[in-house]
């Protein structure tokens, strides 16, 4: 049988994990990497993917499956993932919740105008999370569904926090508040607002000549990312955020309480503890391509996200060892 074949566009963290990830999936093969920095400064460490401008996926049409996209969300996908999708079947990992429903309509128009399919928003939130959610909620019609993220850094925060002009290098942190889980955890029910469940912290790198207050200000007020919690903002050394904020550690969990036919009181729980968030979110990236690849093989095009997506399509079992090994 036949491989499916892989691209990367963007070769950062999550590019680099989705290779990782690729090399774990026997089914799958990686054949190339595209990038708007000098193709000859990235390196692969594969002899058998070539590395290229991104201007050049045009080329690689009748050569490449499925597009993985791994830009940010703020900047990089709104643009690219339509643009891709003109001519390949894509996956993303698009991650504002806010404006999942504009960027969908967008990509959902592309895609189905080259009959591709692109696949957008999964990692693990949105994603594996959004999909126990709408468990949570089609089990037990009567709860309400808490999201808790962290302690953990994130990838798209951070990454909005490196546009902001001044900002040499920056991480951010999400904290869940402990009070707010204890109170799910014991079936309370409460009404949470989002500054009440989660706080932010921030750690920059300011550029030479780069004044705090002015990038405080432009990072506490930010839209969809800081202006509705409680962000702290620290500055400090290149050196220290090396030595103490280089690892990416992430997690968090989705909780549903609720009642079921007789008040009985049912909590139903899903957690992630991740050492790794990109590595980890770029491994869902590969199982939802071979889902992209799949649904493309049938004919169908447009924007599809978790909620489209048949769990037995991420596997590549067949459906009969699936019902034999795992039902």
């Amino acid at each position: 049988m036949s491989k499916i074949r892989i691209g990367i566009i963007g070769y950062g963290n999550l590019g680099r994990g989705v290779q990782l990830a690729v090399k774990q999936n026997p089914d799958m093969e990686l054949v190339g990497v595209f990038t708007r920095r000098d193709p000859s400064t990235v390196q692969v460490n594969d002899a058998s993917v070539g590395v290229y401008l991104v201007e050049q996926a045009i080329d690689f049409q009748d050569k490449i499956d499925v597009m993985i996209l791994c830009g940010g969300s703020a900047k990089d996908l709104p643009e690219q993932t339509p643009q891709i999708a003109q001519n390949f079947h894509t996956v993303d990992s698009f991650d504002t919740h806010a404006l999942i429903p504009e960027f969908f309509e967008k990509v959902d128009k592309a895609a189905k105008a080259s009959n591709k399919i692109s696949v957008i928003s999964v990692g693990w939130d949105p994603g594996l999370f959004s999909l126990n959610r709408l468990l949570g909620e089609v089990v037990l019609p009567q709860g309400n569904t808490f999201t808790f993220w962290g302690d953990g850094l994130s990838q798209g925060h951070s990454d909005a926090l490196r546009r902001i002009e001044g900002v040499k290098n920056a991480v951010q942190y999400t904290l869940p508040v402990k009070e707010a889980v204890d109170r799910v955890r014991n079936g309370e029910n409460p009404t949470l607002s989002t500054r009440e469940k989660h706080t932010r912290e921030c750690f920059v790198v300011l550029e030479d000549g780069a004044k705090q207050e002015v990038v405080e200000q432009q990072i506490v007020t930010m839209p969809n990312y800081f202006a509705d919690y409680d962000t702290t903002v620290h500055f400090i050394s290149e050196e220290e955020l090396q030595q103490n904020h280089s690892g990416m550690p992430h997690g968090g969990f989705v909780i549903r309480s609720g009642e079921s036919g007789s008040k009985e009181k049912q909590l139903m729980e899903f957690s992630l503890k991740l050492e790794s968030n990109p590595n980890f979110t770029s491994s869902v990236l590969v199982a939802y391509a071979r889902a992209a690849y799949r649904l493309g093989q049938t004919g169908q095009s447009g924007a599809k996200t978790a909620f489209d997506i048949p769990f037995g399509l991420l596997s590549p079992k067949s459906a009969e060892q699936l019902r034999a090994e795992l039902l």
